[in-house]
């Protein structure tokens, strides 16, 4: 108690000294308690956002592996025959395949998409700005069958195993969905009914629901019939009754798809239910031929080829994990892999949050580095300075130990009212500054991306990607060009934060708070220990 009520007098005493050393430390313990809440909010931002994240995943053909394994096993180099013959074996998933991975405990959602492209009729036109000539001329294009390592996609296959020749690329994409949980656009609200109902779930009447745009274009009501033409047999027709029209919003955002394929135009969708999907392109395939080119070998067939897309939710990160597990273990080949998007996109959302959390890191440690300097410098003048009072008591009698114990105890009593101080405006301070450097890393990722989009004729010169809309969701399994090639013109970044410092945090202060102490006082004690009390009082100049 004595050592205690002296380090206070002590205190008192120097004022002007110990307030010197008041003001480094709360320099210190601001920017480290901003730095320690910047760290904390990134963290907790990604802790907050997995747990209350679901997770949305499909199994796909993993086409780099395969050719690393081949690699591997040539010893480097790359058999092409080889490749081009396994390619021919692996097609996508069937659905049987797909309901069987569902089975796993952590899915909590299962469902199923079938895809394809067909023509119109006479009285039933895709809605397009092109000439009838140029209309006709694309729609005739021959489009190579794709598998689903062809695309590069996640989720997409053949509809069933094997399968032959390729196919003309229609005016319409008509997909088929197994249920309304599998029709996100309806769900998320970029698509609603407009008029009349959606077809029923499981339905195998060939009921459908057209886009408003595509109504309004061929002067289509509820209760009319259209009908739809095979690319490949523009003989082979099917009637589909619209028993509804929807709108969306995604049809003003997109326009026209790649290389100018209307199938790919958001008022080109014609939905209905999978089961009538499937058993049209069944009747097709019934109803095919095929021809040999005496060329190459290669097969081709009328019928029209389907693309089926299998989607597996599960409630958090921890259930995805577990199911890339479960399904190696069910028989998943090792060709195949599980991905989500939704995980890139969350990744993808915290680049800016992560790296300021990582220049906050730095920054924390160089302030830590330079205050402790600053204070050992300090203590060492403050030992230096006094060195007679420690000549007087330790000739009075007291230890050298409890000497520097009260050096100690002075320095933490500064350090520790001083980190308080810091700690309390830091805490204050930390979700304001937090906010105001990420919108700065924001819009830094933002313009990145913008002079990104502008090198390969993107974006226009003075349009930033925070303007633009991001593209529409495509639920008709034919992907745009740019997200065929990988490229998104709006990143959902984390913009903001609720909250930064927490109780973490403050138990980390006081580390720090005791750390300095603990460094200084060290030093002041190495000083004390080696002084000799006769010599500092013979010597007292």
């Amino acid at each position: 108690m004595y050592i205690f009520k002296n380090a206070l007098k002590c205190i008192g005493r120097s004022k002007g000294r110990n307030a010197l050393i008041g003001v480094i430390v709360f320099i210190i313990a601001l920017s480290a308690c901003l730095g320690l809440s910047i760290r904390q909010a990134a963290e907790s931002s990604r802790e907050e956002t997995l747990k209350n994240l679901k997770i949305t995943a499909n199994i796909s053909f993993d086409r780099s592996s395969m050719m690393s394994s081949m690699r591997d096993e040539n010893k480097g180099s790359f058999d092409r025959d080889k490749f081009s013959e396994n390619m021919e074996k692996m097609s996508g998933l069937t659905l049987d395949e797909y309901e069987k991975y569902s089975k796993a405990e952590t899915v909590e959602d299962f469902y199923y998409t079938i895809t394809t492209s067909v023509n119109g009729s006479d009285n039933f036109s895709s809605v397009t700005t092109e000439s009838e000539d140029e209309s006709s001329s694309a729609s005739n294009t021959k489009m190579p069958q794709m598998s689903n390592g062809d695309l590069g996609g996640k989720g997409m296959g053949g509809f069933g195993k094997g399968g032959i020749g390729g196919g003309m690329q229609g005016d319409f994409t008509i997909t088929g969905y197994s249920g309304e949980n599998a029709m996100k656009s309806f769900i998320d609200g970029t698509a609603a009914i407009k008029e009349g109902e959606v077809f029923a779930e499981g339905d195998e009447n060939y009921d459908c629901i057209i886009p408003s745009e595509l109504a309004e274009f061929n002067s289509i009501s509820v209760g009319d019939s259209v009908k739809i033409a095979n690319p490949n047999n523009e003989e082979e027709l099917y009637t589909l009754k619209v028993v509804g029209i929807y709108t969306d919003s995604s049809a003003n955002e997109s326009g026209m798809g790649f290389m100018g394929m209307t199938a790919n135009d958001p008022a080109n969708q014609i939905y209905l239910s999978f089961n009538a999907l499937e058993k049209i392109i069944a009747a097709s395939e019934k109803n095919a031929t095929t021809e040999t080119d005496e060329d190459t070998g290669r097969q081709s067939s009328t019928k029209l080829n389907g693309q089926l897309n299998a989607s597996y939710v599960f409630a958090d990160i921890e259930g995805y994990e577990q199911f890339q597990e479960d399904v190696k273990a069910m028989g998943l080949d090792d060709n195949y892999t599980v991905s989500s998007n939704d995980v890139e996109a969350f990744e993808n959302s915290l680049v800016p949050l992560d790296t300021l959390s990582k220049l906050a890191g730095y920054f924390l440690l160089v302030i830590l580095i330079i205050g402790a300097v600053i204070l050992v410098v300090l203590n060492i003048f403050n030992v230096r300075e006094r060195k007679y009072e420690i000549g007087v008591l330790t000739a009075m009698g007291m230890k050298k130990g409890k000497v520097a114990l009260q050096f100690i105890t002075e320095i933490f009593v500064v350090t520790i009212a001083a980190v308080i101080i810091g700690a309390g405006l830091g805490a204050v301070g930390s979700v304001p500054v937090t906010n105001a450097l990420l919108e700065n890393q924001v819009a830094h990722a933002s313009d990145q991306t913008d002079k990104i989009e502008q090198g390969f004729g993107r974006l226009p010169d003075g349009e930033g990607a925070s303007q633009m809309q991001a593209p529409p969701e495509n639920h008709g399994g034919f992907k745009p060009f740019e997200n065929l090639m990988g490229i998104n013109n709006e990143n959902a970044y984390v913009t903001e934060i609720g909250s930064a410092t927490n109780f973490t945090v403050l138990l980390q202060m006081l580390g720090i708070g005791v750390l300095l102490t603990l460094i200084s006082g060290t030093v002041s004690m190495l000083f004390i220990m080696r002084y000799e009390p006769l010599k500092i009082l013979a010597n007292r100049d």
